[in-house]
């Protein structure tokens, strides 16, 4: 018995420091530059927790005819996903199971650099997508989610639910994204 008393303690502290470790509430921290570098920039947030609709950049056109830039910012990326509608549509609304279709440029979330836009390939060329089908990343079809046909949103959207740590194509791993969406149908 007298081995057991050790052990209840050795287990109980590991779960302490692993509740303790989930509970954190402040941004996580990484040392180092986002180059590999020696560690001798200072500590920045790998990415800080924000409420799950903002206001999106006031730089973003509302102008449905324009294809829209994306802004770098140079905040640390939300946690999660972030929606904001730079024009909020009145037609069908897009719901689980519709099928739709999107115009959009994808950026990443640092530069605002662009790395695909169906706007690129024509003024009329869209994308099309059914809710729920997991065809794309999890964050474009949660961005849709809730559109009106005729709206613009901008989505930001954490590696989590996008490419994850392994990226794809142009894309590094743990990258953050941000898209801004056209719904021009849905349903």
């Amino acid at each position: 018995m007298p081995r057991r008393t050790p052990r209840r303690l050795l287990v109980t502290a590991a779960l302490a420091l692993t509740l303790a470790a989930c509970g954190e509430s402040t941004p996580q921290e990484t040392g180092g530059s986002a180059t590999g570098g020696s560690g001798t920039a200072a500590a920045t947030p790998a990415c800080e927790s924000r409420p799950a609709t903002a206001e999106p950049p006031a730089g973003v056109s509302t102008d449905l005819a324009v294809a829209p830039e994306v802004p770098a910012s140079d905040t640390p990326p939300p946690c999660g996903l972030v929606t904001g509608d730079v024009v909020v549509g009145t037609g069908p609304e897009a719901v689980a199971g519709s099928p739709v279709a999107v115009k959009y440029v994808g950026a990443f979330y640092e530069t605002g650099e662009q790395f695909d836009s169906s706007w690129s390939r024509g003024a009329d060329e869209t994308l099309p997508v059914t809710l729920g089908q997991g065809r794309v990343i999890p964050g474009f079809e949660q961005g849709i989610a809730g559109m009106r046909v005729g709206g613009r949103r901008m989505v930001t959207i954490p590696s989590d639910l996008a490419y994850g740590p392994q990226g794809q194509g142009p894309i590094p791993g743990g990258a953050t994204l941000v898209f801004v969406l056209d719904l021009v149908s849905a349903g």
